[in-house]
């Protein structure tokens, strides 16, 4: 009779850093050895690159960047995939009010947040900066699978919204692919699924946006997603008041109020979107309308350092 000793192989976390969609992507897998991770994580990046090509702005080939070539001129088919993701972001759009609108690409850019800028845009400047916005101008044909811009010069972007979608594809991805668990953290949207080798759940850790270099909290997380946005790098400063890179799609003036906002949700897209939503929609507006929504909890660090949260989330300090 032959014996055999069979070895239990442990699996470990693979970490790899590289830039993806023009910013900072770390994807982490569990496997057994460094071969299956690299090929998990080659799949990852696979993904995420065909996901830019998809919803790219600027490259010339991307059914994006017709559907803006074509505004006020015609039609444009394109894949499923992006038409079910315009129309969830115009889903998005209302849920918010408009807080987020992906027609926010056809903003005239007159806020500079590069140190340039030595006093506020006209009134007039900053109403005209927004004629173009607004996605009641988006025309969505779902039998042809057409997308229409209504007005010459009009442009959708996806800068809110396209890596948290580009993670979760990735995650998708990989979970068909048999891999455990693992994060992937796209510039600061994070998306997790199953566990630690050690059984323990994975921990996001929320930047003090008062000191970037300090964590405020950590939060355990398991399949799901948790997005952090911050104008504490970009912002400019007028009469004593603060105003955020990020510019409320509306009336063109940037949110003012909050420095931090953090975001739980299922899915990365979502949490994405909201994130930059609950900076526009301000604090009491933004955690009224998270604490409607199902499975969705926020983190808000307004401008006197205060920490103001949704209903149903407890924060242990460090």
């Amino acid at each position: 009779m032959l014996l055999f000793t069979i070895v239990s192989i442990a699996q470990q976390p693979f970490k790899r850093t590289l830039k993806l969609m023009g910013s900072r992507f770390d994807i982490t897998v569990v496997a057994k050895d460094s071969i299956e991770a690299n090929t998990h994580i080659d799949t990852a990046i696979a993904e995420i690159d065909r996901i830019e090509k998809l919803i790219s702005s600027w490259d010339k080939n991307s059914q994006t960047y017709k559907i803006n070539k074509y505004a006020g001129i015609k039609p444009v088919k394109v894949d499923t995939e992006l038409f079910n993701l315009i129309e969830r972001a115009i889903e998005i759009s209302k849920l918010t009010d408009g807080a987020f609108d992906i027609s926010y690409a056809s903003m005239d850019r007159i806020w500079k947040f590069d140190g340039s800028m030595t006093k506020m845009p006209s009134k007039e400047d900053i109403k005209a900066s927004v004629v173009k916005v607004g996605i009641n101008n988006i025309i969505l044909d779902k039998f042809n699978s057409t997308v229409f811009l209504k007005i010459k010069g009009m442009k959708i972007g996806f800068g809110a919204i396209g890596k948290g979608y580009a993670a979760d594809k990735a995650k998708d991805l990989l979970i068909s692919k048999g891999v455990p668990s693992g994060i992937i953290n796209a510039s600061g949207d994070m998306n997790t699924w199953g566990r630690q080798p050690n059984g323990n759940m994975w921990k996001v850790a929320i930047t003090n946006p008062l000191n970037k270099n300090k964590v405020f909290a950590l939060l355990p997380i398991t399949n799901g997603a948790v997005v952090t946005s911050g104008n504490y790098e970009k912002f400019v400063s007028f009469n004593g008041k603060r105003y955020s890179h990020i510019i409320d799609p509306r009336t063109g003036y940037p949110s003012s109020g909050i420095i931090s906002v953090t975001v739980f949700a299922p899915k990365a897209e979502l949490a994405d979107a909201l994130a930059t939503s609950v900076f526009v929609m301000g604090i009491e507006t933004g955690l009224d309308r998270i604490n409607q929504l199902p499975k969705i909890e926020c983190i808000i660090i307004d401008d006197k350092g205060n920490i103001l949260k949704s209903n149903n989330i407890e924060i242990e300090k460090l």
